[in-house]
């Protein structure tokens, strides 16, 4: 696929001083399992659209194979090209800050590039090529980000919503009367942790998933100057709890949303989704390169391969075709060639396998 030469003014997404600013997601509804609501926790009533590219929509994939909701909320994915084409759709020039943006688009038949499940036209609109199109039947003002996840309700042909960490939260409780007890007794936001797991969210969210962002759309030097050192001693201070910790999760020996979220959820962000996505795409297209994952965080590296390969909901819903080829080829501003770099090879290691120099610190240490 060739990119457009059209691309986002990033600078129109930063402060004055030059940092990053994320826009806030705008529909915020609820499903609830109480009755007589708007929205009631049914089977086969909800539709999920993700990009397997982004990490706020890979979390909430995570969540949905970990609480067991494959039979009950069907999903489909995204094409990985992000277009940011001009001309056509003049009344979205608002949008965002971005030009005339056409947003995520929908896999067509013809496609050979995107292999992954459920990457797929449209299911539920045959004539839809493009994200825009679901918000726009929702709502045909719509003048916000046509962002993923989406959660979409089949009976009333609208979007529930598109805040991931609110999407994970429902998934977490809500449909609990509807699947398994080895289901129900899967906690994501258990009570007796969730005040550590907000604290953790608190500054993992600014200055690790969205840290990379603030890395890589930084338009002066001396907001990137801040923002990697800041990413930095956060990924520092996450490699030092891990230390300390017994357990191979972050909570010890179960999973909360820590592990998940690694980037979404303007409280709870870091784990999984960022860090996965660090060595194949964050170290040299974000520029957050004073040190990758591999090498240089020897427990976050451990704590990663235990997820990736003895869990499977989040091996199985991790594609890093999708992933390179989504920053490489979408975020035309910061990589004009829409060349995707050969490495690291492999995108991850096995869970027994280290690179040369941490295995050189391990037996330094020893």
């Amino acid at each position: 696929m060739q990119a457009s030469n059209e691309g986002v003014d990033w600078k129109r997404l930063t402060d004055e001083k030059g940092h990053f600013q994320r826009p806030a997601t705008v529909i915020r509804n609820f499903i609830s399992r109480e009755s007589g609501s708007r929205f009631p926790a049914e089977r086969g009533r909800y539709h999920l659209y993700v990009s397997y590219a982004c990490p706020w929509a890979h979390r909430v994939l995570i969540a949905r194979k970990l609480k067991g909701l494959e039979d009950i909320i069907s999903f489909s994915a995204v094409h990985w090209h992000l277009d940011f084409q001009t001309g056509e759709f003049p009344r979205l020039s608002h949008n965002l800050g971005l030009t005339d943006s056409e947003g995520w688009r929908f896999a067509t038949p013809a496609d050979t590039d995107a292999e992954g499940e459920n990457v797929v036209p449209d299911p539920l609109h045959d004539n839809f090529t493009h994200l825009r199109e679901v918000y726009f039947e929702t709502d045909p003002d719509y003048a916000a980000r046509f962002s993923v996840p989406v959660l979409f309700d089949k009976i009333q042909q609208v979007i529930v919503n598109n805040e991931s960490s609110e999407i994970l939260r429902m998934f977490g409780t809500e449909f609990d009367d509807l699947i398994e007890e080895k289901y129900r007794a899967v906690s994501l936001y258990p009570p007796e942790h969730q005040h550590e797991i907000d604290e953790a969210h608190e500054w993992q969210y600014d200055n690790i998933n969205n840290g990379v962002y603030r890395c890589g759309f930084a338009s002066t030097q001396y907001a990137y100057d801040q923002d990697v050192m800041a990413l930095f001693g956060a990924l520092d201070r996450v490699e030092a709890h891990l230390a300390a910790n017994p357990g191979p999760y972050w909570l010890g020996n179960n999973i909360s949303e820590i592990d998940i979220r690694l980037v979404w959820d303007t409280k709870l962000l870091f784990n999984f989704v960022t860090i996965i996505r660090f060595d194949p795409v964050y170290t040299y297209h974000f520029k957050c390169n004073l040190r990758d994952i591999r090498s240089g965080y020897p427990h976050i590296h451990k704590w990663l391969r235990t997820l990736y390969w003895e869990v499977p909901a989040f091996k199985d819903t991790t594609n890093f075709l999708h992933i390179k080829n989504h920053y490489t080829r979408s975020h035309i501003n910061l990589n004009p060639s829409a060349i995707t770099a050969a490495g690291p090879s492999p995108d991850i290691l096995g869970p027994a396998e280290d690179v040369a120099a941490a295995k050189f610190a391990a037996q330094r240490r020893q």
